[in-house]
């Protein structure tokens, strides 16, 4: 687990392969040291067709990341450090970037995989 789930800019994907994006997402997240289990970790991006934001350029990418409860403060400040410097890498011209962790709750969380 964790789920890295990016919304963006609906216009983002005519200058930028969103599918890359989520490639090097998931490579930071491997190389993190945080997942020793790289085959749990999962990465999508969602276009917002529409959207305003209070600052120039009108773009943004904002990624929510999804970890089973258990994690530290520090852990989690150096994961969300380390998704923020890949977004800036490979979007350094989009107006706002930012980066949140959520934690899931292990009672109620259900998986089903093959």
């Amino acid at each position: 687990m964790p789920h890295i789930v990016v919304e963006y800019a609906g216009h983002l994907d005519e200058t930028h392969c969103m599918n890359t994006l989520c490639k090097t997402l998931f490579d930071a997240a491997a190389t993190s040291g945080v997942f020793p289990d790289t085959s749990s970790i999962k990465v999508r991006a969602l276009p917002c067709p529409f959207s305003i934001i209070g600052t120039e350029p009108q773009s943004f990418a904002h990624a929510t990341i999804r970890l089973l409860a258990g994690r530290d403060d520090a852990v989690k400040a150096e994961l969300t450090r380390t998704i923020l410097a890949t977004l800036d890498q490979a979007l350094p011209e989009v107006g706002s970037l930012s980066v949140d962790i959520k934690d899931i709750d292990t009672a109620s969380y259900a998986k089903r995989t093959l």
